[in-house]
């Protein structure tokens, strides 16, 4: 993979062998050439090509103009298979090598994140309120979206299909190439900003501020140990469905 500069993944991470370290995720991309290769090349245009789909997704189903066109619920679901699909096409992780203890440990570690996580935007919603007078009203909009879908069905979706999906792309796919591609340093910002920025066309800023703090959260988690990325899987998940429907705040 050439010379690894010093603000790159960890070298627990895997990169550029194919096989990870006990404990980590085998990726399937290690043989890219380098990132100015053929090989470098070729991952950053399928990376582009990724997230632009998951931004005219994440358009067609936030937008004031198109969302109201499909059950927000059956385009979330299909998008998180699309989502899936573009990380293993674009050269994302496989199955976890852990031994099963290893495995229960990082199902616990991502549950504590993920109510951390919601304790953390327990206070940020409190005090947005003090300070926006919008903050609640937006808020509720968001909340909104349940209508009309069952709960239980909600919870399902989030805990196991759309929070693992989203994990998945953004951390397992988009933040790990950008850091083969530019380092860690600049991946972990520009994959929060764009996560971010992505929920734009719903022109809902507490919604595009929820996005940018937990992206943050779980790029930062994810920047300093790669191999927790099943634990941000799981956190993600459960905290989608903590706040969403299980504990809403």
């Amino acid at each position: 993979m050439g010379k690894i500069l010093s603000d790159k993944v960890p070298a627990e991470s895997g990169r550029g062998t194919g096989v990870g370290t006990a404990g980590s995720w085998r990726s399937v991309a290690g043989t890219d050439g380098g990132p100015s290769g053929s090989g470098g090349k070729a991952a950053k245009r399928r990376l582009i090509a990724a997230v632009a789909v998951a931004a005219v997704l994440w358009f067609f189903m936030f937008s004031p103009w198109t969302g109201h066109l499909v059950n927000f619920w059956v385009m979330m679901s299909f998008s998180a298979v699309a989502l899936t699909s573009l990380a293993v096409w674009g050269g994302g992780f496989k199955r976890p090598e852990m031994p099963f203890g290893k495995l229960l440990l990082q199902v616990a570690a991502g549950v504590a994140i993920a109510f951390a996580l919601w304790g953390v935007f327990w206070v940020g919603d409190k005090l947005s309120q003090l300070m926006f007078d919008f903050a609640r009203p937006q808020v509720d909009d968001v909340y909104g979206m349940k209508e009309g879908t069952q709960p239980v069905l909600i919870s399902l979706l989030l805990l196991f299909v759309i929070g693992p999906a989203e994990e998945y792309f953004w951390r397992g796919y988009v933040q790990k190439k950008i850091s083969d591609l530019h380092g860690c340093n600049v991946a972990l910002f520009a994959t929060a900003a764009v996560y971010a920025l992505v929920h734009i066309w719903s022109f809902n800023f507490m919604l595009v501020m929820a996005a940018l703090v937990a992206g943050g959260v779980w790029g930062l988690v994810y920047r300093l140990k790669p191999s927790m990325l099943p634990a941000l899987i799981v956190s993600h998940a459960v905290w989608d469905a903590l706040v969403f429907v299980i504990l809403p705040i």
